[in-house]
């Protein structure tokens, strides 16, 4: 009965995982963007002279942003695929 409890506290915890963790991380990714560019444009703003060295750190700087929401998404993959084989474990589990 212990395994039981271990494969579905286990069970649950990935679920939890798949379901909340792309979301947040798309969201947060998304307030970052946000700041980013607002401090870009301000940064133009302020010096006009420089907007090609702030357009530069800009991009790179949303580039890496969302290279990580592509990580979040390909763990949120490889999650999801490991869902139903936990759950058939966890079924297997509570049928003996």
């Amino acid at each position: 009965m212990e395994n039981l409890s271990l494969f579905s506290d286990y069970a649950a915890l990935l679920a939890l995982g798949v379901t909340l963790g792309l979301p947040i991380a798309a969201g947060l990714a998304a307030m970052a963007q946000g700041r980013v560019a607002s401090a870009a444009v301000e940064g133009i703003a302020r010096q006009p002279e420089a907007a090609g060295d702030i357009r530069g750190a800009l991009i790179l700087s949303l580039a890496l942003i969302e290279s990580l929401v592509i990580y979040v998404l390909l763990s949120f993959l490889l999650m999801y695929g490991k869902l139903p084989a936990i759950m058939d474990v966890v079924e297997r589990l509570a049928k003996n």
